[in-house]
């Protein structure tokens, strides 16, 4: 029988599995195509902007001392994610491949909707998955990140960017000025390059070379040419065709959330190449609550790095006084990145605001803004 502090906490839980409703509609513009095709667009960034409208922020915060008992359905989301994507997304190549319903350019439209899905969803649950202890975890974590051919975004994103967040060190910092799309043509090879290295570094550190089995980045090639071995197998070249379509999507996705996660925020350097800790304040916060359900709470960011290891249903959201804050959730704010006009109008003020605001000793920016690091006056 279950209790009701059991049910309570599932009841808690069900908003963050709302994600799980993104596969039926992309199975319905497979199946029926056309206007169809809008559908998994309609889903995430417009329904999901308007639920942020309807429903306002959440500012509650969950004890984070909990251990992982109480947090059991949390975690089965996105435990049962990684089968539910995987099956989902080779079986819409076994069915839209050799589809004669489906014009090429539907076809095409069916994969950026599953692009939406495996990046959207996909790939927030794999950022969920690796930052955790559990081994089996981090290789679900893997596994996803195989699906859109992005495996070396662990070491990057674990040995780079949350050590070098707010620096130039950090590729995917984005500086005050840089347009979404010079932003994203920079990154594409500045992350793999970097990932690389750090962890060559890391076995360097253990007296190893870059070229053994302990890297990685084997493993990241293994999953990635099974996964389009599978795709090649179920689809020929055009099932290997749509695969490419996704997983392009999927990254440019992530990119575009990276892009607004950080953008124009610096941490301070403090000399001798030394900068000052991470806080809160280095990531934009947003506390909207249905974007937090699809996202599981990524938009809490500013905790995530302060506390990278916290489980998503206790990440902890901040008042303007600790972080800064973004006017809309990561839906709406992803669609003003891709028109920097539009984007610069609405957050180059508020980044000025929090220059003012938390560093009023720093008076010349410029250096700053181009990626060079002046003593603080």
């Amino acid at each position: 029988m279950i209790t009701e502090p059991r049910i309570a906490r599932l009841t808690a839980a069900l908003p963050f599995a709302l994600s799980l409703l993104l596969v039926p509609v992309v199975w319905l513009a497979a199946i029926n195509g056309g206007w169809w095709l809008l559908a998994p667009v309609a889903a995430t960034w417009y329904l999901f902007s308007a639920l942020d409208a309807a429903l306002g922020t959440n500012s509650e915060n969950a004890d984070p001392s909990i251990g992982d008992e109480p947090l059991r359905w949390y975690r089965l989301i996105t435990l049962i994610w990684v089968p539910v994507q995987f099956v989902s997304l080779f079986a819409l190549i076994a069915y839209v491949s050799p589809a004669t319903h489906l014009a090429w350019w539907e076809k095409w439209g069916v994969f950026i909707g599953a692009g939406i899905m495996t990046g959207t969803v996909g790939i927030t649950y794999a950022h969920e998955l690796m930052h955790q202890a559990s081994r089996t975890e981090r290789w679900l974590a893997d596994i996803l990140l195989a699906m859109v051919l992005y495996s070396h975004f662990r070491s990057e994103h674990l040995l780079v960017h949350h050590v070098h967040v707010g620096t130039p060190r950090d590729p995917v910092t984005a500086r005050y000025n840089e347009g979404f799309h010079r932003f994203y043509l920079r990154v594409l090879p500045q992350c793999l390059r970097s990932a690389f290295r750090a962890e060559a570094a890391r076995l360097a550190r253990k007296g190893l070379p870059w070229h053994v089995r302990a890297n990685p980045f084997w493993r990241y090639a293994a999953l990635q040419l099974v996964m389009l071995a599978l795709a090649a197998l179920l689809g020929g070249w055009t099932g290997l065709l749509l695969f490419l379509v996704q997983a392009g999507f999927a990254v440019w996705q992530l990119e575009l959330v990276n892009y607004v996660e950080h953008y124009g925020l610096t941490r301070k350097h403090l000399g001798g190449g030394k900068y000052e800790h991470v806080l809160p304040r280095h990531s934009w916060n947003a506390s909207q609550t249905a974007s937090n359900w699809l996202l599981i709470n990524l938009q809490r960011h500013s905790d995530h790095h302060y506390k990278p290891s916290r489980r998503f249903p206790l990440l902890q959201t901040y008042t303007e006084t600790d972080a800064p804050q973004l006017p809309y959730g990561y839906p709406l704010m992803t669609m003003a990145a891709v028109i920097p006009p539009l984007w610069r109008r609405v957050m180059n003020p508020r980044v000025r605001k929090w220059r003012a605001m938390y560093y009023p000793e720093i008076a010349n920016w410029s250096d700053y803004n181009q990626g060079k690091l002046p003593q603080p006056r």
